[in-house]
Protein backbone atom coordinates (compact mmCIF):
# COMPACT_ATOMS: atom_id res chain seq x y z
CA UNK A 1 0.00 0.00 0.00
CA UNK A 2 1.36 3.48 -0.90
CA UNK A 3 2.19 5.76 2.03
CA UNK A 4 -0.66 8.21 3.16
CA UNK A 5 -0.59 11.02 4.95
CA UNK A 6 -2.47 10.34 8.32
CA UNK A 7 -4.97 13.22 6.59
CA UNK A 8 -5.82 10.35 4.23
CA UNK A 9 -6.03 8.24 6.57
CA UNK A 10 -8.21 9.77 8.64
CA UNK A 11 -10.59 10.57 5.75
CA UNK A 12 -10.55 6.91 4.71
CA UNK A 13 -11.40 5.73 7.81
CA UNK A 14 -13.70 8.75 8.91
CA UNK A 15 -15.36 9.57 5.63
CA UNK A 16 -16.91 13.26 6.00
CA UNK A 17 -20.52 13.93 4.41
CA UNK A 18 -20.88 10.39 3.26
CA UNK A 19 -24.00 10.13 1.00
CA UNK A 20 -26.64 11.62 -1.04
CA UNK A 21 -28.54 14.70 -0.89
CA UNK A 22 -32.09 14.42 -1.26
CA UNK A 23 -33.89 17.00 -4.38
CA UNK A 24 -30.05 17.98 -4.63
CA UNK A 25 -29.75 21.30 -6.79
CA UNK A 26 -26.31 19.63 -8.74
CA UNK A 27 -25.20 15.51 -9.12
CA UNK A 28 -22.54 14.12 -10.93
CA UNK A 29 -20.88 10.98 -10.89
CA UNK A 30 -17.65 10.61 -12.56
CA UNK A 31 -15.21 7.13 -13.13
CA UNK A 32 -11.47 6.74 -13.79
CA UNK A 33 -11.64 4.45 -16.65
CA UNK A 34 -8.03 3.02 -16.17
CA UNK A 35 -8.55 2.04 -12.49
CA UNK A 36 -12.09 2.02 -12.09
CA UNK A 37 -12.22 4.46 -9.38
CA UNK A 38 -15.85 6.28 -9.14
CA UNK A 39 -17.00 9.39 -7.25
CA UNK A 40 -20.66 10.83 -7.01
CA UNK A 41 -20.89 14.30 -5.84
CA UNK A 42 -24.43 15.95 -4.66
CA UNK A 43 -24.84 19.40 -3.68
CA UNK A 44 -27.17 21.91 -2.29
CA UNK A 45 -27.04 25.64 -3.49
CA UNK A 46 -28.25 28.53 -1.40
CA UNK A 47 -27.69 32.20 -2.14
CA UNK A 48 -24.79 31.36 -4.38
CA UNK A 49 -23.42 29.20 -2.25
CA UNK A 50 -22.83 25.40 -1.49
CA UNK A 51 -24.67 24.85 1.68
CA UNK A 52 -24.12 21.13 1.72
CA UNK A 53 -22.04 18.87 -0.41
CA UNK A 54 -21.93 15.00 0.21
CA UNK A 55 -20.28 12.18 -2.09
CA UNK A 56 -20.31 8.29 -2.98
CA UNK A 57 -17.23 7.03 -3.96
CA UNK A 58 -15.80 3.57 -4.68
CA UNK A 59 -12.03 2.76 -5.03
CA UNK A 60 -8.79 2.59 -3.00
CA UNK A 61 -8.20 4.79 0.48
CA UNK A 62 -7.07 7.75 -1.88
CA UNK A 63 -9.82 8.21 -3.83
CA UNK A 64 -12.62 8.03 -0.85
CA UNK A 65 -10.42 10.28 0.84
CA UNK A 66 -10.18 13.01 -2.00
CA UNK A 67 -14.07 12.66 -2.38
CA UNK A 68 -14.62 13.60 1.80
CA UNK A 69 -12.22 16.23 1.23
CA UNK A 70 -13.42 17.22 -1.33
CA UNK A 71 -16.75 17.95 0.51
CA UNK A 72 -15.43 19.66 3.06
CA UNK A 73 -13.52 22.34 1.23
CA UNK A 74 -16.66 22.78 -0.93
CA UNK A 75 -18.61 23.77 2.05
CA UNK A 76 -19.61 27.44 2.12
CA UNK A 77 -17.67 28.65 -1.65
CA UNK A 78 -19.20 29.89 -3.95
CA UNK A 79 -19.99 28.72 -7.19
CA UNK A 80 -17.24 30.84 -8.92
CA UNK A 81 -14.57 29.63 -5.99
CA UNK A 82 -15.68 25.96 -6.32
CA UNK A 83 -15.71 25.93 -10.19
CA UNK A 84 -11.76 27.27 -9.30
CA UNK A 85 -11.01 24.40 -6.80
CA UNK A 86 -7.99 22.42 -8.29
CA UNK A 87 -6.98 18.75 -7.88
CA UNK A 88 -3.73 20.42 -6.62
CA UNK A 89 -5.97 21.84 -3.97
CA UNK A 90 -7.75 18.85 -2.84
CA UNK A 91 -3.72 16.62 -2.88
CA UNK A 92 -2.64 20.02 -0.88
CA UNK A 93 -5.85 19.49 1.62
CA UNK A 94 -4.88 15.90 2.30
CA UNK A 95 -0.83 16.53 3.10
CA UNK A 96 -0.20 15.24 -0.45
CA UNK A 97 -0.85 12.27 -2.39
CA UNK A 98 1.74 9.32 -3.68
CA UNK A 99 2.59 10.33 -7.35
CA UNK A 100 0.65 7.28 -8.44
CA UNK A 101 -2.88 7.95 -6.89
CA UNK A 102 -2.73 11.83 -7.72
CA UNK A 103 -5.15 10.72 -10.47
CA UNK A 104 -8.11 10.34 -6.98
CA UNK A 105 -7.57 14.27 -6.74
CA UNK A 106 -8.55 15.17 -10.25
CA UNK A 107 -10.94 12.55 -10.20
CA UNK A 108 -12.42 15.08 -7.15
CA UNK A 109 -11.89 18.03 -9.43
CA UNK A 110 -13.75 16.29 -12.43
CA UNK A 111 -17.05 15.57 -10.49
CA UNK A 112 -16.78 18.98 -9.02
CA UNK A 113 -16.79 20.81 -12.77
CA UNK A 114 -19.12 17.90 -14.01
CA UNK A 115 -21.70 18.97 -11.12
CA UNK A 116 -21.31 22.34 -11.83
CA UNK A 117 -21.66 22.79 -15.21
CA UNK A 118 -24.91 23.72 -15.42
CA UNK A 119 -24.04 26.49 -12.85
CA UNK A 120 -21.87 29.17 -14.48
CA UNK A 121 -19.75 31.40 -12.32
CA UNK A 122 -21.53 34.89 -11.58
CA UNK A 123 -19.71 37.68 -13.42
CA UNK A 124 -19.18 40.54 -11.77
CA UNK A 125 -19.02 44.00 -13.31
CA UNK A 126 -16.66 45.88 -13.63
CA UNK A 127 -16.93 49.41 -12.97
Amino acid sequence: MPAYSEIVLDHFQNPRNLGEIENADAVAEVENPVCGDRARLSLRLSGGRIAEARFLAEGCPAAIAAASMTTVLLTGMTVGEALALRDTDVAQALGGLPPNKVHCSVLAEEVIQAALAGYPAPVTAVP
